[in-house]
């Protein structure tokens, strides 16, 4: 099979995205493995992105003096662990490179303040809670905002949920907490072609998700169990970001839906609306305003999620 690597990960790997994103994504691989020769643009065209910025180099706003700029780092596209053909055709990011840029912002003496750019259906599970943990482990270092800058969401909710902060655009949607996965059976249109693929596998279980025959019910059973642990993770990881029960997060905060700016800071999954502009500007003002001082930083966002909740 054409590009049976990229068959492979898809399939096998649980994501936290968008159902349509993850169709549209499945839409332009099957296009390939038909022998479709797609361009990276075309293919971009498919999946509906564009293309985006890498987060490195760092993209820094209101440079003044040590401790007052305010990096922006872009969260963009379909989110996947490493860099590579997925993340170039799909415009997309990985959770290593942002890691390394993340770090490099925090390390940085002129850097005040980081604001994580968002705009991402999601992606696949892996990384998504090991980034997700070093940005939540970063908090009081220097105050890290995400701007859901249009969508944030299902994995790219769950990292922009580990900031101090999560804003939201007053057109832009956050949420989808779920995790899914996929298995296509490709038995009878290989039979119609005339192709009968015979599986050699040493190992019980080796075999029994291959798109090559129909899923037995013990397959299904074992990915769900898959699908369950993660969304167990992803449920976890927003309750302790957020502060609230998980079953707060399971019950209320879309039930795998997105939601609307004013909706989300109503449920808790959100602190505030403004533009990516206007939260970049708020920082840099105030930052300037505080020459950088930490425990100044401290006290303003303290204060700052105090007016949010509405004391």
């Amino acid at each position: 099979m054409r590009y049976g690597h990229i068959v492979s990960y898809v399939m096998g790997t649980p994501w936290a995205i968008l159902p349509e994103k993850l169709a549209a994504i499945l839409d332009a691989l099957a296009l390939q493995v038909q022998g479709h020769k797609l361009s990276i643009e075309e293919i971009a065209m498919v999946v509906g992105t564009v293309a985006r910025p890498s987060p490195l180099p760092l993209s820094q706003a209101g440079r003044g003096g040590s401790g007052t700029a305010v990096a922006v780092l872009p969260l963009l596209g379909t989110i996947y662990q490493r860099a590579g053909l997925l993340t170039e055709s799909s415009g997309g990011t990985s959770t290593e490179a942002f890691a390394k840029a993340f770090r490099q912002a925090l390390a940085d003496a002129q850097v005040g303040a980081i604001v994580l750019d968002v705009d991402s259906p999601g992606g696949a599970v892996n990384g998504v809670d090991e980034l997700a943990t070093e940005i939540y482990r970063a908090r009081g270092t220097k105050p890290i905002v995400a701007v859901a800058n249009g969508t944030a969401a299902s994995a790219a909710y769950w990292i922009a949920t580990a900031a101090d902060e999560l804003i939201v655009t007053p057109s832009g949607e956050v949420g989808s907490v779920g995790v899914l996965a996929v298995h296509e059976d490709y038995s009878k249109a290989l039979e119609t072609e005339g192709i009968r693929p015979t599986l050699i596998t040493a190992g019980k279980f080796k075999g029994e998700a291959s798109p090559y025959q129909p899923l037995t019910e013990e397959a299904r059973a074992s990915i769900q169990g898959r699908v369950d642990e993660y969304y167990g993770m992803f449920v976890r990881a927003v309750a302790r970001h957020r502060g609230v029960a998980a079953d707060e997060v399971r019950n209320g905060f879309g039930e795998g839906r997105v939601v609307g700016a004013k909706r989300a800071v109503e449920l808790g999954m959100a602190d505030g609306v403004a533009t990516l502009d206007e939260t970049i500007e708020r920082l840099s003002r105030r930052r300037r305003a505080q020459g950088g001082t930490r425990a100044e930083a401290d006290l303003e966002m303290r204060e700052r999620r105090l007016r949010l909740a509405g004391h």
